[in-house]
């Protein structure tokens, strides 16, 4: 199913942010961000997708981020850091600094 075309845009912006894949270290700060953002359904859906063209270690990092994030806070120095990048990549959902 394709996915509404604000979601596919987010996710446009995360291949272009991270254009050799999203590191491992990155995915549970950047879920978290994705979260305070978007409705758990439409994280999902961006993990979903992200997993379609993702290896199967990737795509398991991806499901572990996604539960890691319902059931606790990820590093505050690591969110910044995602947030950074992201927002150096004129990533509209992330603002330096915040």
């Amino acid at each position: 199913m394709a996915l509404p075309p604000v979601l596919q845009s987010v996710v446009t912006w995360l291949r272009a942010g991270y254009p050799e894949g999203v590191p491992s270290t990155d995915y549970l700060p950047l879920f978290a961000l994705l979260a305070s953002q978007l409705t758990d359904a439409e994280v999902a859906q961006i993990a979903a997708e992200l997993e379609l063209s993702s290896d199967p270690d990737s795509a398991l990092a991806i499901r572990e981020a996604i539960t890691a994030v319902t059931h606790h806070a990820p590093n505050d120095s690591d969110v910044a850091r995602v947030r950074a990048h992201l927002a150096a990549g004129g990533w509209p959902l992330a603002k330096p600094g915040v």
